[in-house]
């Protein structure tokens, strides 16, 4: 039983909805975790289908392992491009390899890059202070840490 074989089965499970895998992990202790997400939601309906099907399909009798489906956390890094398609329009917090962290709205995702719009200071010639200006930029995947959905409580 590997990493491959249980994704296959998962998403064979999930095929004709809207979820995905998003990451799965084994432990050298056989504890299995298998974090869905999707285009809608997630039920825990879907969730405890998914630990049946994967149940039926390796026997804990042949190899004991613990097993855990959940859904994929607010405020946890995106790690697929559907993951940020679903996010367009919407704020997001992005942190780049080289420590700028931005707070944006995600405006367009692509396989290869994600294009963000925030208000950032720049200098205007012929103004003593920076003045505030909406800014587009478009960033490569290898350039950001990570990218979290943002939330304001406020």
């Amino acid at each position: 039983m590997d990493i491959k074989e249980i994704t296959a089965v998962a998403e064979k499970a999930l095929e004709g909805s809207d979820m995905f895998v998003v990451d799965c992990t084994i432990a050298p202790d056989n504890t299995i975790e298998i974090i869905l997400d999707s285009d809608t939601r997630v039920s825990i309906d879907a969730c405890a289908m998914l630990n049946h099907a994967i149940g039926e399909k390796f026997d804990r009798d042949v190899e004991d392992y613990s097993l855990t489906v959940a859904s994929a956390g607010i405020g946890e890094p995106l790690k697929l491009v559907r993951q940020y398609k679903k996010l367009v329009g919407n704020s997001v917090e992005v942190l780049l390899k080289s420590g700028v962290k931005i707070l944006a709205t995600l405006d367009d995702v692509t396989e290869e890059n994600i294009t963000l719009s925030y208000d950032e200071a720049v200098v205007v010639e012929g103004k003593k202070k920076k003045q505030i200006q909406r800014t587009t930029h478009t960033y490569a995947y290898d350039e950001i840490k990570w990218t979290k959905e943002y939330l304001d409580y406020k």
